[in-house]
């Protein structure tokens, strides 16, 4: 039996009072092109619009918010390729708390940028995310600091859950919700939300078939590290997250693979179509649509858009 906590429908709703003086509500808009494309009624949720640029700000607000005063003395440190790392960093902020975000080498410049311009520390090392998790790790345990894991932390998933409490309340009659997982959290989050309000909600999780993990976990019920070669850092994790994996088995409905071509050309149509910036992992959603299309048909679809911090040099190669 595992030691994490499940959060509840009932922390969700107390997230949403927590986060609501410092975040807003994120629009759900409808796209004619994105109807047609997929022939059913589409509404994409953009998380792109956050302060960060991405949903993950939800759970950094909550869980901040319920330091320790002995945690926040200790200050905390984290491990990201860029969006959890940008929410810890933008909440830290906002609680007057000391943050320390571990990248990997090469990391996204906008996302890099943001993270420092927030504040925080970056400390750069490894090849991927969990060789700079393993950094964080080491760090915490040297100095004291609180460590913020990006998966298996109840209270970010309750915090990111509030993005589906708002998909449900606006659009009461959704029959599917379609999630990018890197660690899960989202995924995790959309599952406890939705099913509370309506377990006929299908919610469905999507990963680039070059970073399986999570995907491969979820189906085969045992914990599988899986080579990562996406060049989407939102779905960018080797390792599967014990807590989210937790949620995913009792409620997830369907876990979609796509390629990484698929996600570009996604990508490319997201913006074209919602004239919004969209990352890779909040693309994905849509090639998950694209390749369930025949089961969607005629169904009210909510695509999850996760984030928008694109660099401009992703943008020139995406576009070229």
């Amino acid at each position: 039996m595992s030691e994490w906590r499940v959060p509840t429908f009932a922390d969700v709703l107390a997230a949403r009072r927590r986060i609501a003086a410092h975040l807003r509500p994120t629009p759900l808009f409808g796209y004619p092109a994105l109807d047609e494309l997929l022939d059913a009624q589409v509404h994409v949720k953009h998380e792109n619009h956050q302060p960060v640029g991405a949903f993950k700000v939800r759970g950094g607000v909550n869980l901040v918010a319920q330091l320790s005063d002995d945690e926040r003395e200790r200050g905390l440190i984290t491990a990201s390729t860029g969006n959890h790392g940008q929410s810890v960093a933008f909440a830290a902020r906002r609680f007057g708390v000391g943050a320390r975000i571990c990248v990997p080498e090469r990391p996204n410049p906008v996302k890099l940028a943001a993270m420092e311009g927030l504040g925080a520390d970056v400390i750069v090392g490894g090849a991927d995310f969990d060789d700079a998790r393993e950094n964080a790790e080491r760090l915490a345990a040297e100095h004291g600091y609180r460590y913020v894991h990006s998966g298996n932390e109840p209270h970010l998933i309750a915090g990111v859950a509030t993005e589906t409490l708002e998909i449900v309340e606006e659009q009461p009659d959704v029959d599917v919700v379609i999630v990018p997982v890197g660690g899960g959290s989202g995924a995790a989050g959309a599952c406890i939300a939705a099913k509370a309000i309506n377990p006929a909600i299908r919610v469905v999780a999507v990963q680039s078939d070059a970073a399986p993990a999570a995907y491969r976990t979820w189906k085969e019920g045992r914990p599988v590290e899986a080579e990562c070669r996406t060049s989407a850092e939102g779905l960018a994790t080797r390792v599967p997250f014990e807590l989210p994996q937790q949620i995913l088995r009792e409620h997830l409905d369907d876990f979609v693979l796509v390629s990484e071509e698929q996600i570009k050309a996604a990508q490319r149509t997201m913006i074209e179509a919602t004239r919004n910036l969209v990352e890779a992992s909040g693309a994905s959603p849509l090639a998950a649509a694209l390749k369930l299309r025949d089961a969607l048909r005629g169904r009210r679809v909510a695509l999850v858009a996760s984030g928008g911090n694109v660099s401009p040099a992703q943008l020139l190669e995406l576009l070229a």
